[in-house]
């Protein structure tokens, strides 16, 4: 072939090659999506699968505020409220459309603003309270949602429901069905793990994996010293560790082989591999003696305040896990039983509280953001429920599940927007009202599941997070 003639071809068929490279370059992304099972293998639980449709998020980090904070003394700012300060509630708000009169029982027939100033930060000009200084400083990062409801006000039926999906014990967790539907990124630590001083009223119902397989129970990692006890096998074991667990798994896959089905073996089996797995990287995970000094300062690691050192550890914990892999992350930040739950001296409860949890928190949000990871990292803030603007005692606040703020950060929410709104003095939601079923829907949507898609058939109906198929629906403008 002439030159000539070479380079006739070469320009005809350019595009050809442009294409064939193309169609490589697509199939081998197809191949490697393809990898990922779309169904859960019992023996590798945690296997990443494939999600519904493209996820905005692939990891969560729910920082669960136990005790249900009066979030109109943090972020919803109600002038009106300190206007009326000391008065009685207006004979308008009384009104009992939505059986809001039960918050009335044991309160005083009076109104209570906090005692704190309210400054406005950042672009978008969000009020914020000077309880949280820091949180403030990334008040644009965050979506407000100001218009959640529970169906209880008693602790232990209204955390379940904000981590089950149920006022009752015994459904799955969000951790575990987020564990259920994607598996994990990381097949050496747990899928989903907890961080705790003091859990949720309620105990373990609060992440139990219920009729869901065992490998998606939450797992409690200690956030001092190692994370997991018991990990490193006695010296004059250690040569032969693998090969009598291996022996082991033999004599239990055989077992299992007679009983087809049996999920609590399978379970076994599994959770066997990944505690032999997990020996070298949990006990790495928790070294934060490997960060800088300027973290570990930023988290407050140091600090003379031990309650804000202690949550700090788990909130810089929680980055190294979620960047370890790590699907689905949750804290509390009780360090006692009560957290935020002041029925007396409010002010003290929330003073208290909100020395503990702002800065780490702050900090987790800066962190993420510097390692380029909050984007696909969505952050939840919630408690169980809000409290009323009336007195209850002596200068606290009862339960109040009509009306309370919750936010979400990075993950593909709309940052620096607020949702939904509640009355002039933060009693009720009256704007947008939301369910918990729709925060749910909303998480599972950004992480790329159908909440319909993602159920388990147990007791012969098909089980899920958000309840009946199509009850729910993602709050609107979460996502822009």
């Amino acid at each position: 072939m002439t030159p000539e003639l070479r380079r006739t071809f070469l320009t005809q068929t350019g595009a050809g090659f442009a294409s064939v490279a193309l169609t490589a370059l697509v199939a081998d992304s197809l191949r490697a999506e393809s990898k990922k099972p779309e169904t859960m293998d019992p023996l590798q639980p945690l296997a990443e699968r494939v999600s519904h449709f493209a996820p905005k998020a692939n990891r969560v980090i729910f920082l669960f505020q136990y005790g249900g904070p009066a979030t109109f003394d943090l972020l919803d700012y109600k002038p009106d409220l300190i206007r009326l300060h000391g008065q009685p509630v207006p004979a308008s708000l009384r009104t009992n459309p939505d059986k809001v009169g039960g918050v009335f029982e044991h309160c005083k027939d009076e109104l209570m603003a906090g005692p704190w100033r309210w400054s406005r930060y950042g672009q978008s000009g969000q009020w914020v309270s000077e309880l949280l200084p820091h949180t403030a400083q990334h008040i644009d990062e965050l979506c407000q949602v100001r218009s959640m409801y529970s169906d209880s006000s008693n602790h232990a039926p209204a955390t379940y429901l904000m981590n089950t999906g149920a006022i009752l014990g015994g459904k799955p967790s969000l951790g575990s069905w987020v564990t259920y539907g994607l598996g994990s990124l990381n097949q050496n630590l747990p899928g989903f793990v907890l961080l705790y001083k003091v859990g949720g009223l309620g105990g373990s119902a609060n992440w139990s994996n219920a009729f869901l397989p065992a490998a998606f129970q939450g797992t409690q990692f200690r956030h001092e010293g190692s994370p997991v006890l018991n990990l490193q096998p006695p010296q004059e074991l250690a040569g032969v560790q693998r090969s009598t667990l291996d022996f082991a798994q033999a004599l239990n896959r055989k077992h299992a082989a007679k009983r087809p089905g049996v999920l609590d073996l399978e379970g076994r089996i599994a959770s066997y591999e990944l505690a032999y797995r997990m020996q070298s990287e949990a006990l790495d995970i928790g070294e934060l003696s490997l960060e800088t000094k300027e973290t570990q300062d930023a988290y407050g690691l140091h600090d003379d305040n031990k309650d804000k050192a202690s949550f700090g550890r788990m909130c810089l914990l929680s980055r190294r896990l979620v960047e370890k892999g790590v699907r689905f992350v949750q804290l509390y930040n009780a360090v006692d039983k009560l957290g935020w739950d002041g029925h007396d001296n409010n002010t003290d409860y929330n003073t208290r509280n909100a020395a503990q949890t702002d800065q780490p928190i702050a900090a987790l949000l800066a962190d993420l953001k510097q390692r380029g990871m909050l984007d696909t990292t969505l952050v939840i803030w919630a408690g169980e429920f809000g409290r009323t603007p009336m007195m209850q005692g002596n200068g606290g606040r009862n339960h109040n599940p009509y009306g309370f703020t919750i936010w979400l950060a990075g993950g593909g929410v709309k940052p620096g927007s607020v949702i939904g709104a509640t009355d002039e003095i933060g009693l009720r939601a009256v704007e947008q009202v939301q369910p918990v079923k729709n925060l749910h829907a909303t998480i599972l949507t950004a992480l790329g599941l159908n909440p319909d898609e993602l159920f388990s058939e147990h007791n012969g109906r098909q089980e899920r997070l958000t309840g009946v198929a199509k009850s729910w629906e993602t709050i609107p403008g979460v996502f822009g």
